[in-house]
């Protein structure tokens, strides 16, 4: 997997199951034998062994240009030769493309591996083959995956089985728990008898007294709030081996996942078959998914799912979470596998100082100690997020560590970003022209689900509804959209965001003034996922009646001063909803304009969503 690309840098991702040595990096006909400050080596387990080739040099890359790369080791000559269906067309290696003037970007987010939808990604890749074939010079600069990228709280049945064939196989490392009811991930058990009991059987649970939705006062309700966690991870090897599986062809290969299990209910052998063929259909692509990521940088944010449900929702959770040393060593696992699969590709080198050397240290001995220690300064870590030099700049949020936590009532939902976060998102944006900015969470949402999100905070089930939307904290909110107003911002903004499992875009202006801002609202989501079918339209028509263009009831909201626009789908009159699993298109003009605003499915149609009709 290519990771963050540019001029002056090249950085590849990859897992192989032997240690390597004397790695060389070949770029066109250039070589470049790698330093150990240019390989990052971590042993996740006896047969696996994750590398970070992250080469820094001047004039390095040249941009919207094919560049052929090639890796080498001690006695290998190249390490990807034999790997099926890596290239495009005849091509023997895979190779480079990416471009600093961002003209064409793919996103998207929420990839569920078991959800019935189509894998968007498998769809980029034979988008992506169709482009090359053509010789079109029309490619996307990068793809950015904006959240969910794995389902750390949601795992089928038969991925969950998978999981636990693939530690035994590859050697994991096994860790001790305090606080549960178990002594470690050693006695975990992936026998059929035992899937989907996890809410009930070794999920830690509170000991306080929490408010519900019926204003009833009970204690021991769980800490970790998904509707659908009977199978939660909790170990570290259960996520490392989910992130392998959801990126590795190969290594589906080894599992032995059988259609009918014994052992299991009628309901759950129900589930079970669903799921397995759900899971069937998600693996068969990962060769296509697989190549689309090892010739188009990728880059990634966390969301909640990448975690837990809900996580840092409420400061009221928080507490809870942290407070008890299972649920913290649970969330820490989580913190620990983004990290090494996603976040040290983002920006490698704000990891340097004070991540990596703990990360190795405990990789090459792990311990409990090391491990804690490890959990506690990723949990305080405040640099998640990262900019892209970049035309337009790209700044890629994190939403979920850095919350204005409620001073009311520590149940309320806490904002995305303190504000501290937002003056240093404010200072990001000064002297720009044109900015993309990726948060996960739309910016500006569906009011109408937003109204209920708080209707469902005032009985105090902010839990129960995921009422985290950028307008659900008043502090928040009012910054983020005084820093839309400020006269030194961007004249372009693109706000690039997904979560939701359903695509819209808004094109939004200042209401009452001249010299708005062009802001424009994009949303795209799941890769493979979806609303609730039936749901969604029901939505979709109510905010159009009640929070329509023209509608008054905008006045009475927190972005009254904001004026937004519905983007129409395919040109459709009433429509502004689209809720089918894609990857989103973005094209922009040289002011950073969006040109096209579109999502690509599974079956390779497009949506296009229209600018709306001029009065």
């Amino acid at each position: 997997m290519l990771r963050h690309c540019d001029t002056s840098h090249f950085t590849l991702w990859f897992v192989s199951r032997e240690p390597l040595s004397e790695l060389q990096l070949t770029l066109e006909k250039q070589s470049y034998p790698l330093t150990e400050e240019e390989v990052h080596s971590v042993p996740l387990g006896q047969h696996a062994f994750q590398y970070l080739l992250h080469l820094s040099r001047p004039e390095l890359l040249t941009p919207q240009t094919v560049i052929q790369y090639r890796v080498s080791a001690k006695g290998i000559d190249d390490l990807f030769n034999n790997v099926k269906a890596l290239g495009y067309g005849d091509a023997d290696s895979p190779h480079l493309y990416f471009s600093q003037t961002l003209t064409q970007v793919w996103h998207g987010s929420c990839r569920n591996p078991h959800h019935h939808s189509e894998d968007a990604l498998v769809a980029a890749d034979t988008k992506l083959a169709q482009l090359i074939d053509k010789g079109n010079n029309e490619r996307p600069a990068l793809l950015m995956l904006s959240g969910d990228q794995v389902y750390v709280d949601d795992v089928a049945g038969p991925m969950l089985s998978a999981i636990g064939q693939v530690i035994e196989k590859l050697g994991l490392h096994h860790e001790a728990f305090h606080g549960a009811n178990i002594a470690g991930s050693e006695a975990i058990s992936y026998r059929p008898e035992h899937l989907y009991l996890r809410h009930k059987n070794l999920l830690p649970r509170t000991e306080y007294p929490a408010k519900t939705a019926l204003w009833r006062w009970y204690i021991n309700h769980p800490i970790f709030t998904s509707s659908i966690a009977e199978n939660h991870l909790v170990s570290l090897n259960e996520m490392i081996a989910l992130y392998l599986l959801t990126w590795s062809p190969e290594l589906w290969e080894l599992i032995d996942l059988p259609k009918e299990v014994e052992g299991l209910s009628a309901a759950n052998q129900l589930r079970w078959q669903r799921e397995w063929q759900n899971l069937l259909a998600f693996k068969a692509g990962l060769k296509q998914v697989r190549r689309l990521m090892a010739h188009i940088p990728v880059y990634m944010m966390f969301d909640d799912h990448d975690i837990t449900d809900d996580w840092n929702l409420t400061a009221k959770w928080e507490q809870a979470a942290y407070g008890h040393a299972f649920s913290k060593r649970i969330i820490g696992n989580a913190l620990i596998a983004y990290t090494l699969f996603q976040g040290l590709g983002n920006a490698p080198s704000q990891f340097d100082a004070e991540v990596r050397p703990l990360l190795d240290g405990f990789f090459a001995r792990p311990a409990p100690e090391t491990q804690d220690d490890l959990i506690d300064l990723l949990l305080k870590f405040e640099q998640w997020h990262y900019t892209l030099d970049t035309s337009p700049k790209l700044v890629v949020l994190d939403t979920r560590t850095r919350r204005w936590r409620s001073e009311s009532n520590l149940a309320k939902p806490s904002g995305l970003m303190d504000w501290e976060a937002l003056m240093d998102l404010q200072q990001a944006l000064l002297g720009q022209s044109k900015v993309i900015i990726v948060s996960p969470a739309p910016m500006f949402g569906v009011k109408v689900i937003e109204a209920v999100q708080r209707m469902a905070t005032f009985i105090g089930a902010s839990l129960l509804v995921d009422a985290e939307n950028w307008m659900a904290h008043p502090g928040a909110a009012n910054t983020l959209l005084s820093i839309f107003m400020h006269r030194k911002t961007p004249e372009q903004f693109v706000i690039l965001s997904g979560d939701v499992h359903y695509s819209f875009a808004y094109d939004i202006s200042i209401r009452f003034r001249r010299s708005s801002p062009n802001i424009y609202q994009i949303t795209c989501s799941g890769i493979k996922n979806q609303f609730p079918e039936k749901l969604l339209p029901f939505f979709d028509k109510l905010n159009g009646w009640l929070y329509g263009h023209f509608s008054p009831l905008n006045l009475f909201t927190k972005r009254k001063r904001m004026s937004l626009r519905g983007r129409r789908p395919n040109g459709e009159r009433s429509k502004r909803l689209v809720n089918r699993s894609g990857i989103g298109i973005l094209a922009l003009a040289e002011d950073g304009e969006p040109t096209k605003i579109a999502v690509l499915h599974g079956d390779m149609t497009e949506t296009r969503f229209e600018p709306p009709r001029q009065e």
